[in-house]
């Protein structure tokens, strides 16, 4: 296993997951994440990503307990001072504590064992018939909620990447799309993504809709 850093910064974003080798675009505009953003980029590039929950305080809520680290692998600056990144990500993780500190973005303790075997994750074996089920109620779902998907994209992609970015890419709740984070593999990423449509749906078909 890769020796990540314990201590990371942690950028809170609801409904907002990564996943290991998958990439994503960030706007990044308040200052504290400014200031994070510089910071990381003077270092090691790294950052976790987190979603936040409804809980504690305004500007400081509490934190699910599983995220991803990202490397930025690209930033520029825009002409009015945001600075839009792309991140990678590269491991799950789990938080064991927060840490106090007087700077004006949240650092975390966190432990990468639960999730070891990210860096091997691409390489799981599923084969796509396993998931087309999947692939046919979520472009229904899709349609329902006016969600744009470039399918053929994820024609080229193997069944890893392909669940990965309709998980980051679903219009699931904050929880659903947690749950799915959380899954150790990716034959249990499966199984969840099939009971989380199943509670949209009782039956895909065209006489039902989707609540």
């Amino acid at each position: 296993m890769i020796n990540y850093p314990k201590k990371i910064p942690v950028f809170p974003l609801s409904n907002f997951i990564v996943f290991p080798y998958t990439t994503v675009p960030l706007n990044i505009f308040e200052p504290r994440y400014l200031k994070m953003t510089e910071d990381a980029m003077a270092g090691n590039r790294l950052i976790g990503m987190v979603q936040p929950k409804k809980t504690g305080e305004l500007k400081k809520p509490d934190l699910f307990k599983v995220g991803c680290l990202c490397r930025i692998v690209s930033f520029n600056e825009t002409d009015d001072g945001r600075y839009i990144i792309i991140l990678k990500g590269l491991n799950r993780f789990k938080i064991i504590n927060e840490i106090e500190n007087d700077k004006l973005y949240r650092e975390i303790n966190v432990d990468f064992n639960l999730y070891r075997d990210d860096e091997n994750s691409e390489k799981e074996n599923l084969e796509f018939s396993k998931i087309k089920k999947i692939l046919d109620e979520l472009k229904m779902l899709f349609e329902k909620r006016g969600y744009n998907i470039n399918w053929k994209d994820l024609e080229g992609q193997n069944v890893y990447q392909t669940l990965s970015a309709l998980s980051m890419a679903s219009p699931f709740s904050i929880l659903e799309k947690q749950i799915l984070l959380e899954t150790e593999n990716l034959k249990e990423r499966r199984i969840k993504f099939e009971e989380i449509l199943n509670t949209y749906s009782v039956d895909f078909s065209n006489n039902k809709t989707v609540q």
